[in-house]
Formats: structure tokens, C-alpha cells, sequence
């Protein structure tokens, strides 16, 4: 067996174990792709919870079998077991048409990690310019990445970014496998690539993965909720759902958090490798939401074409590089220089972050900054998407 195939089989199967030994964890095979949700709960808006806990009696749950929290204001989340949670939420939908009801999807980082020429991050040398903290003044873009955690030990100097104690990761290998869990400095990577593509971003990092880089679309939710002081959120992150109905209740975040307002989100496209179903959050770009606007989906190119595992669709707004990127990671035995190349859209999205940063000055906003971008890109076409070299 080739070393390419041979670290995607062993990736394949470390994470496939993992995955296994989550009693909490569901996957469906909906249209031959992965959809991940946590078992045997719904979430619902206030409103249609006396409904939600009337459809579960119906499908065969006694009343006092059925357990009921607030996982954020103006949401109940409504657990039982043995749920058939795909088809409640079915039910649901056709009863509460303008209620908030979903499951409680599971998201995933979006490195790529599949072997080949790409796959996990490898050992780079450090490039000769230095890092140059935020001059952190008030023209400084507010750049939230919400990712994993921060590992301090890193070549990402402590001044090029802002994290609370419970955002910064101590735990290198938390299955204790012997081996760097697989998101182990996504988060630094990511900022990375920002503080190299400009000097006027103003970095905090928030913490919603696990160093598996996986969660929650009802802590995504909170934690999106729960921001302020932001101007462009990056989410490098996201995963299919049920249906392949909009996420109910990053939806509902997502129009809080924007409506209204100036901000923007760049959202990684995935690593699939697929063209016809909408990847969650990125294809809100396209959900035709008062919203959507302020939503930049981007795909990942090799500077010849788009990559062939990246998703693409409709909803995409752009490409940009996201092959072989070389950014900050974290000191350890094997990345002697702290510097790593990974590949991933999750790697084309912060490049897109650090081109809108560059033009919010000229361009009076991070939103009109944003269509500056998309306008740029699109005189540039690859693979039939406008491009951001």
C-alpha cells in the first residue's frame, strides 16, 4: 500500500473509532452522505413546545419518560429514548411550519484529511518574515475564529491574538493514543493565516470545538448567540443535515447574530468533495435569507483548479487557496519549527478573512469590503467559480 493510502486508511480508522465509541453520536446515510446528529433529542423554539412534547407522545413516548432544558434562551431541547429523531423532526416541520425545530446536528472542522498529497498537517520551515502583532487600533478589524482552543505553545505570538483561560487547549492527545488528535492546532493554524495576510485584523478566538474538532449545532448556536464586539466571524467548520433543510437552530443564530447589523461570516465549503447538496453553515450563502449576503462561502483551489475534494455548488460564492497552505501550528517532537502545510477549505477560508480585512478601511465596511471581494474575484474564474488568488 502507497504512504498516501496508507494515512488515509489509518485516518479513515482512527476517526471512524472514535466516532464508534460515542454513545451519544448518531449517523445517517441520507443520499449516500454522513449526517450527524446527537441521539434521541429535538430542538424546538418556545413555541412549539407543548406541540413538540404531543408528537413525541404520539410516536409512542410516555409523557414522564420525556426531559425537557433551556440549552439557550427561547429554545427547549426535548430528550427520550430509543427517539426516531429524524422522524420527529419530519412531523414537526409539518406542523410548526414557522417554528425553529431540528436535531441537534454534529459539526465537524473542515481540514482535509484524507491522504494523498493532502492530509494531516506535515512539518514546514518557518518563513524568514516575522509575524507582526495587531497594532489593535480603531480601524482594526474585529476577527472572531471560532474553532478548538489556542495552544500557547505555538509560533503564533501571544500578541497576534486574544483568548479567556477557557479557550486556550493544554490536552494534546486526549484519547491518549499516542498521537496528536487530529484538530490539535486547527485554531492556531487558522489564525495564522489571517495575521500573515494582514496587519489590521484584530484576532479572538473562541473555543466550540474539541480538539477532535467536533460540536454541537446547539452550542455552535450559543456560542454565536453570545458574541459581541465582532465584525467577521470565521467558521471553519460545518456538515450536511437532516433533509437537507437549513439547520433550524444555526439559523436562528445566524439571523440574530446578522440582521441588522454590519458583520460578516466566511464559512469553509467542506471536504467532501461533493457538488450537489448544500453543506452546512457555508450554503446559507445562498438560502435566500435577508441575510445571506453578509455570508461568504468558500471553496479551496490549488492555483490550477478547484480542488477535487473541496465541495462546490450554487451556493458557493468563491474560491480561494486552500492547497498545501503553510501557517502557524504548535511546537511538538514532530514540528520542531512550530510551522505545518495542511490543506483544507478550513485553510481558503481565513485567506478570504484576511482579503476583506485588507479593504475594510478603503472600502468604509467589512460588509461592503465583502462585495468588493466577491467582485474581484469574479474577474478571475476557476473551475467555473470566482477566485481569489
Amino acid at each position: 500500500m502507497s504512504v498516501p493510502n496508507d494515512r488515509l486508511r489509518r485516518w479513515e480508522q482512527v476517526r471512524t473509532e472514535r466516532l464508534s465509541t460515542l454513545p451519544w453520536l448518531r449517523t445517517e446515510v441520507q443520499s449516500g452522505r454522513p449526517v450527524r446528529f446527537v441521539a434521541d433529542e429535538i430542538l424546538v423554539s418556545d413555541q412549539g413546545a407543548g406541540i413538540a412534547h404531543r408528537t413525541l407522545a404520539g410516536l409512542g413516548h410516555r409523557a414522564s419518560d420525556i426531559k425537557e432544558d433551556e440549552p439557550h434562551r427561547g429554545l427547549r431541547r426535548l430528550k427520550t429514548r430509543g427517539l426516531d429523531v429524524s422522524a420527529a423532526v419530519r412531523q414537526l416541520r409539518g406542523q410548526l411550519p414557522d417554528a425553529v425545530v431540528g436535531p441537534n446536528h454534529v459539526f465537524l472542522s473542515t481540514p482535509h484529511e484524507h491522504g494523498g498529497p493532502f492530509g494531516p498537517p506535515v512539518a514546514a520551515d518557518a518563513p524568514p518574515s516575522k509575524l507582526a502583532p495587531s497594532a489593535g487600533g480603531a480601524s482594526s478589524v474585529r476577527v472572531v475564529v471560532m474553532d478548538t482552543g489556542v495552544y500557547v505553545d505555538s509560533p503564533l505570538p501571544a500578541g497576534c491574538y486574544s483568548a479567556t483561560a477557557e479557550n486556550v487547549e493544554t490536552v494534546l492527545d486526549g484519547d491518549n493514543d499516542g498521537e496528536l488528535d487530529s484538530d490539535v492546532g486547527h485554531a492556531n493554524f487558522i489564525a495564522g493565516v489571517v495575521v500573515q495576510g494582514t496587519e489590521a485584523a484584530q484576532i479572538r478566538i473562541v473555543k466550540v470545538l474539541d480538539s477532535f474538532g467536533m460540536c454541537t449545532e446547539a452550542d455552535l448556536a450559543a456560542a454565536i448567540t453570545g458574541l459581541t464586539d465582532v465584525d467577521v466571524l470565521n467558521l471553519s467548520l460545518g456538515g450536511f443535515s437532516v433533509g437537507d433543510q437549513p439547520p433550524a437552530i444555526l439559523s436562528a443564530a445566524l439571523s440574530g447574530f446578522l440582521s441588522g447589523t454590519g458583520r460578516v461570516v466566511v464559512a469553509a465549503a467542506g471536504n467532501d468533495g461533493i457538488h450537489d447538496r448544500p453543506f452546512w453553515p457555508a450554503a446559507f450563502a445562498a438560502s435566500g435569507s435577508p441575510w445571506a449576503g453578509q455570508i461568504l462561502a468558500v471553496a479551496a483551489h490549488d492555483g490550477n483548479g478547484v480542488c477535487e475534494w473541496s465541495n462546490r455548488g450554487p451556493w458557493v460564492s468563491l474560491v480561494a487557496p486552500g492547497a498545501d497552505i503553510v501557517s502557524t501550528f504548535i511546537h511538538h517532537p514532530g514540528f520542531a519549527s512550530g510551522w505545518a502545510a495542511w490543506s483544507g477549505t478550513s485553510f481558503a477560508t481565513p485567506k478570504v478573512v484576511a482579503a476583506l480585512v485588507e479593504r475594510t478601511a478603503a472600502a468604509g465596511s467589512v460588509v461592503a469590503a465583502a462585495e468588493q471581494v466577491k467582485a474581484e474575484a469574479s474577474q478571475q474564474q476557476l473551475g467555473g467559480f470566482p477566485s481569489l488568488h
